[in-house]
């Protein structure tokens, strides 16, 4: 039985969260990020995060509370309901157990009960944001060794070869009886047969090396 799935995700916030503000404003990178509720206004959010940089122009009143010198903690309270992407992964009653921000985007880390409940938090992200990407997954299984533990970035694909992958998948070129040839999926990709092919198989190669060296 699944023991469940950690899952990173990066998200195009597209204005709704202000810790991706800060650091888009500042560029540079935010960590630490923290989140709590009051039993007294449950209807706003406190968060607070780690930024190497002086307080940047927000939206919302930042408050500065630490400093280490080249790193300040800020603070700021706001309303929930804003369409920030963690609260869109908390409605499954799923906590969001790191996040932090890079370029401009959120990169939220929580785990899933199982891989339909995954599906649907990446479904709901995906039609509220413009841009959603599965970084990394973890899955354990019960009554299994550690050995059985698998990590997979996707970072190591080139867009292109996930390109390829993604439009192969969709199209059912890996369905057994396949609903789409090699020359369909390259014509979708507007590319030719033996680039499609030079695109699958280093993208396979790459899976490969990551399911038989875990």
């Amino acid at each position: 039985m699944s023991a469940g799935i950690r899952a990173e995700v990066k998200v195009d916030a597209d204005g709704t969260c202000p810790v991706v503000q800060a650091s888009a404003t500042a560029d540079a990178p935010v960590y630490s990020v923290t989140r709590s509720v009051s039993p007294d206004s449950p209807d706003r959010v406190t968060v607070e995060f780690m930024l190497e940089a002086d307080a940047p122009e927000t939206d919302v009143e930042l408050t500065k509370v630490f400093d280490y010198g080249d790193k300040k903690v800020y603070r700021f309270s706001r309303e929930l309901g804003c369409g920030c992407p963690c609260e869109a992964v908390e409605t499954f009653e799923t906590p969001v157990v790191d996040i932090r921000t890079r370029d401009g985007m959120l990169y939220v880390v929580f785990h899933a009960a199982g891989m339909a409940e995954l599906q649907d938090i990446i479904g709901s992200l995906q039609e509220r944001y413009p841009t959603v990407d599965v970084q990394r997954l973890l899955r354990t299984e019960h009554d299994r060794p550690d050995d059985n533990l698998l990590f997979l970035d996707r970072g190591d694909l080139t867009d292109r070869q996930r390109e390829v992958l993604e439009t192969a998948h969709r199209m059912g070129y890996f369905e057994h009886p396949r609903t789409a040839n090699a020359g369909e999926v390259a014509d979708e990709l507007d590319i030719s047969r033996s680039t499609f092919a030079e695109h699958l198989a280093a993208a396979q190669s790459k899976l490969l090396d990551a399911i038989l060296d875990a």
